[in-house]
C-alpha cells in the first residue's frame, strides 16, 4: 500500500470533521443549489471539486516551491477570485427584479453556469492550494512510498469526501429552493440572499492574508 494505513485512517477522520464545518465552498454550493435547483447544486460541487483536483495535482507536482517563490501569483489569484465572486453577487442582486414576470417555477441558474462558476471560484482561491500544501504533508510518510503518490491518494480521499459533503448540501438546498422558488417574493429574496453570500465570500477572500 502506497500510504500508511494508520495515517490514512487519521486523515479520513480529520477530513470528515473539517468538512462538517461550513466553509466558502459549501456556502457557494448552497447558494447555487438554492438559486438553480438540485442539478445546479450538484454541478457547482463538481466544478469546485475539479478546481480542488487541479490544486492537488499541482501540489503533487511540486508547484508549491514555485508559488512560494513568487507570492505575487497568490495575490493576483486571490484578488481575481474575490472580484469574480463580488461580480456574481452584484449581478444576482441587480437582476432579481427582472425576474418578476418570469415563470415562478423556472430556475435562476443553469447547471452549466453553476459548474463553470464552481471551477472559477475554487481555482481562483489560492487559499485552497495553501491548505493542500500545509495539510496533506502532515500525513505523508516518505518511508511508505513515493511522496507524489501519497499526495494523490490523500488528495483523492479529500476530494471524494468533499464531493459527498458539498454535493449533499447542494442537492438538499436545491430541493428546498425549488419549493421556495414557486413563490415570486421568496424567489427574489433567495436571489438577494445568494448574491449577498457571494459578495461576502469575495470580501472575505480579498481580506485574507
Amino acid at each position: 500500500m502506497p500510504v500508511d494505513p494508520h495515517l490514512l485512517a487519521v486523515f479520513t477522520v480529520t477530513t470528515v470533521v473539517a468538512l462538517v464545518t461550513p466553509g466558502p465552498d459549501m456556502l457557494f454550493v448552497l447558494g447555487c443549489g438554492m438559486r438553480g435547483g438540485a442539478r445546479a447544486g450538484l454541478l457547482a460541487t463538481t466544478g469546485v471539486i475539479l478546481g480542488d483536483a487541479l490544486y492537488v495535482a499541482a501540489a503533487a507536482a511540486g508547484l508549491a516551491v514555485l508559488l512560494t517563490t513568487f507570492p505575487l501569483v497568490f495575490t493576483v489569484l486571490r484578488f481575481a477570485g474575490a472580484a469574480y465572486l463580488i461580480y456574481l453577487g452584484v449581478q444576482m442582486i441587480r437582476r432579481r427584479k427582472d425576474r418578476e414576470g418570469d415563470d415562478p417555477g423556472a430556475g435562476g441558474m443553469s447547471g452549466r453556469r453553476a459548474f463553470l462558476n464552481g471551477v472559477v471560484s475554487s481555482g481562483a482561491n489560492p487559499q485552497t492550494f495553501t491548505f493542500m500544501v500545509a495539510f496533506l504533508p502532515q500525513f505523508i510518510d516518505p518511508a511508505a512510498g513515493p511522496v507524489w503518490t501519497q499526495f494523490v491518494v490523500f488528495g483523492g480521499v479529500l476530494i471524494v469526501l468533499e464531493f459527498l459533503a458539498d454535493g449533499l448540501v447542494g442537492v438538499l438546498a436545491g430541493r428546498i429552493g425549488g419549493w421556495l422558488r414557486e413563490r415570486r417574493a421568496v424567489r427574489r429574496r433567495i436571489d438577494a440572499a445568494t448574491g449577498t453570500v457571494f459578495i461576502g465570500l469575495g470580501v472575505r477572500l480579498a481580506a485574507e492574508r
